[in-house]
């Protein structure tokens, strides 16, 4: 029976180990985080699938450090899987699975290397994504492609969809590849780097709102940091909007951005077009747009910059 040691977060860590399980191979120990309080858990617990299944579980701050490496080598194991684990591996730890150790990413590689891409994607008006599994090295993203499933990003999805797709994309590529890897005939194929680039992470503060761009733009922004991402920030009246969902009404805008409410709907209008604004907080709190005419008219109101 074919050891593996896996390191696994998130959903996609989830339906990617019960994909291990489903083809018998013997998870000899799960490698995952503990949830933070300061982060909203709208996610499956790998931790708990692994103890559902008796599997040993451990959760450290650093796996690379010299007790952890010393765990995992004892075990011996023939692969390592990593699936939305958060922490690189280092070269010591990389040495040691026999058959090599691999990674699912969460893009059509070599595209949107590094983090959160599927956020990225969207921000970027892709139309496509996917899920990538290719071999680790100490550079993140950057190994040989043993599978890859693409997803269509359609115009007014949000990242959580657009996650959701490519969580079921991961567990795809992983199920029809996993024979072949386990039979040691897997096809392996490298990475041009030069069709992709890298991306860092992304801070709250990176979604505040630029009213130059386009009503494409700013809906694409909109959509990869919904809910439950922290949103995309304006200030309206004084006081914080946070934009949750959007349409486009029309690309033609106003010379100054402004926000109002026309006919029982809202709307944010930029020199780059107009959105249709579908939901929206004022001040910490979700309002519908007559709740907002009730309180403050329908006047155009400027956004503070």
């Amino acid at each position: 029976m074919t050891k593996a040691v896996v390191f696994a977060y998130h959903n996609v860590g989830y339906r990617c180990l019960n994909v291990l399980l489903a083809h018998g191979v013997d998870v000899a120990l799960v490698v995952t985080h503990r949830d933070s309080p300061k982060e909203t858990i709208w996610f499956e617990s790998v931790q708990k699938l692994a103890e559902l299944h008796g599997i040993p579980t451990i959760t450290p701050d650093n796996p690379n450090v010299p007790e952890v490496e010393a765990h995992i080598r004892a075990l011996q194991p023939d692969f390592y899987f990593s699936f939305y684990y958060r922490e690189m591996l280092k070269a010591p730890l990389l040495a040691i699975p026999k058959r090599g150790a691999l990674n699912m990413h969460g893009s059509l590689l070599p595209k949107y290397r590094g983090r959160v891409p599927v956020n990225w994607a969207i921000i970027r008006g892709e139309t496509e994504t996917g899920a990538t599994l290719h071999y680790m090295t100490e550079k993140p993203d950057n190994g040989d492609i043993v599978a890859q499933q693409a997803v269509p990003i359609l115009p007014n999805d949000t990242a959580h969809e657009v996650f959701q797709k490519v969580t079921v994309a991961a567990e795809m590529a992983l199920n029809n590849v996993l024979p072949a890897l386990l039979n040691g005939n897997a096809i392996a194929l490298k990475q041009d780097l030069t069709k992709g680039a890298y991306f860092g992470g992304r801070k709250a503060e990176d979604g505040i709102i630029d009213w130059s761009q386009s009503a494409v733009q700013i809906h694409n922004l909109v959509r990869a940091v919904a809910p439950p991402y922290p949103g995309a920030m304006t200030q309206v009246a004084g006081k914080p909007l946070k934009i949750l969902q959007t349409l486009v009404a029309t690309n033609e805008g106003e010379a100054v951005p402004v926000f109002y409410v026309q006919n029982g709907k809202a709307y944010a209008a930029c020199p780059g077009g107009v959105l249709s604004v579908v939901r929206f907080e004022l001040d910490g709190i979700e309002m519908s747009a007559d709740a907002f005419a009730a309180k403050y008219g329908t006047e155009k109101f400027e956004f503070n910059r």
